[in-house]
């Protein structure tokens, strides 16, 4: 693992980071979603899309009365993808929903309280073990709907995390977070805001051509040496 200080130790490092991103941006109020359910429908339906087209898909379905789950297994697949729409790559997102649905009544008779109050790690393997739900997926839910500390890891927290010269031996998405898991405390409400954040910092300044003039935490962040914005 790098660690760009050579002396601080990596939860030292990213702490302080953390703290200067909140002290920047404050809190981010996420996930937007009313209640479990919705936070999970939109974990599904935001994959390869923005927030904004994934709010049109969720206003769609709570407009025709299919924010629930007896709603969801219910509405033929046909009518859920026209709802869905606006999310982009809908027949797809169908297939991914109808498979979370039919899973939820069969191992837990449709109850989403049930299948949440499952062992953590239980729960985890199950999710991923659902045809479309991959890590990042699974870790939106756990985070956001199970309230369970783990960090979700996502194409903008790595891409900060590179700038910051911080990252394990090998890429993968276990490694990272790991990192996050081994050096941080696993808490929730620390994990929920660092991750909002960190999309936060990639989408306003960390951008794929960044605006290191302009951001601030340039004089802290390695990877912003040699840009000229």
């Amino acid at each position: 693992m790098v660690d760009p200080t050579g002396s601080t130790s990596t939860g030292d490092t990213l702490m302080d980071y953390y703290q200067k991103l909140y002290d920047h941006y404050g809190s981010q109020g996420w996930w937007p979603g009313d209640g479990p359910l919705e936070t999970i429908v939109g974990a599904i339906l935001t994959q390869f899309t923005s927030w904004r087209n994934v709010e049109r898909a969720l206003d769609n379905l709570k407009s025709a009365g299919c924010m629930s789950a007896q709603a969801l297994r219910d509405i033929p697949t046909d009518k859920l993808a026209l709802l869905i729409r606006p999310s982009g790559a809908f027949n797809q997102k169908t297939r991914r929903l109808k498979a979370f649905i039919q899973r939820l009544w069969d191992a837990h008779d449709g109850s989403l309280e049930a299948m949440l109050a499952q062992e953590p790690e239980t729960l985890r393997h199950e999710l991923l073990s659902i045809h479309g739900i991959g890590p990042e997926t699974a870790d939106d839910i756990m985070l956001y709907a199970a309230e369970q500390p783990y960090f979700v890891i996502d194409s903008y927290t790595i891409r900060v995390l590179e700038r910051w010269g911080i990252h394990p031996d090998k890429p993968t998405y276990d490694a990272y977070q790991r990192m996050f898991h081994d050096n941080l405390p696993r808490d929730t409400r620390l994990y929920n805001e660092y991750h909002a954040l960190f999309d936060r910092h990639a989408k306003e300044l960390c951008k794929p051509s960044p605006a290191c003039p302009q951001c601030f935490l340039r004089d802290a962040c390695p990877g912003a040496t040699g840009w000229d914005g």
